[in-house]
């Protein structure tokens, strides 16, 4: 069964060429900007509070693109997550099976949320093309060579490239030099998961409910009043996660560090072995 939260492994490395493509023809040399691309193509911006009804929405109308960036909870139209709502809305548009729809009026422009919940098989493509446009992938396996794995890298990266967390995490995670899984965790209740082509285990051992497992680190977290490890990471079993089919695999430890949320009871887990 394939995740129904990820894309197959080949429309990523579809996507991942298209996006180095645009990234080199027109910042070769420079920092990827969503903003300047939109420009080349020649779509219009509105930044502006739109509540919360959406995070991005691609528009066509009267044979012109227009793109609404919100506002709404964020600073300036320069945040990590505004240039990846832009960079998704720009994947609708370079995205021929996207665009093409759009502008023959039978698609109708639906809101994107950067949320990275959606098992919407187009949002899950137009997210994957926004990381890669953003972090391209042969600059970042020149970043990553011989560089051993930690999370400190991947804030490293997102300081780099001006991405979120979970946005360098995804782009890392299909072209890395180390697998990993990655878990959001809302209200105790697994709202997605990701990983690595690579990444030993594929089935979560969920709790009814597809409750987080209790013997983790977000487990703890919502089963302990909030209980938030101070470390770096924490150290657990494959068993406390995964469904297992091996008993070899029983003991296998794995690191787990967590980014917590209290505002919306929420946990990003990313999990790799040493």
């Amino acid at each position: 069964m394939r995740n129904k939260f990820d894309i197959p492994e080949y429309k990523k490395r579809e996507l991942s060429d298209l996006a180095e493509f645009i990234a080199d023809e027109y910042f070769n040399d420079s920092f990827v900007c969503p903003y300047k691309l939109a420009q080349i193509y020649g779509i219009t911006i509105s930044f502006e509070d739109y509540k919360s009804a959406f995070d991005g929405l691609l528009e066509h109308c009267s044979g012109k693109f227009h793109i609404y960036l919100n506002s709404n909870q964020v600073k300036h139209k320069y945040e990590p997550r505004v240039r990846f709502t832009l960079a998704h809305e720009l994947g609708h548009y370079i995205i021929d099976d996207h665009r093409i729809p759009l502008k023959m009026g039978l698609a109708p422009s639906h809101p994107s949320f950067t949320n990275f919940s959606s098992d919407n098989e187009v949002e899950l493509e137009a997210d994957f093309f926004a990381s890669s446009l953003l972090i391209p992938s042969s600059r970042l396996n020149k970043d990553i060579y011989k560089r051993k794995f930690s999370f400190n890298l991947i804030e490293e990266l997102a300081a780099k490239y001006q991405t979120s967390i979970t946005a360098t995490l995804l782009k890392f995670g299909s072209i890395g030099n180390h697998p990993i899984m990655i878990i959001c965790t809302v209200n105790a209740r697994i709202k997605w998961f990701k990983y690595s082509e690579d990444f030993p285990f594929k089935y979560i051992d969920a709790l009814p409910g597809f409750k987080v497992p209790e013997n983790t680190g977000a487990g703890q977290y919502f089963y302990q009043d909030r209980f938030k490890y101070e470390d770096n990471y924490e150290i657990i079993d494959a068993e406390d996660y995964f469904k297992l089919y091996n008993d070899y695999d029983y003991g296998r430890k794995f690191y787990e560090h967590c980014i917590y949320s209290d505002k919306n009871k929420f946990v990003l887990s990313i999990i790799w072995e040493d």
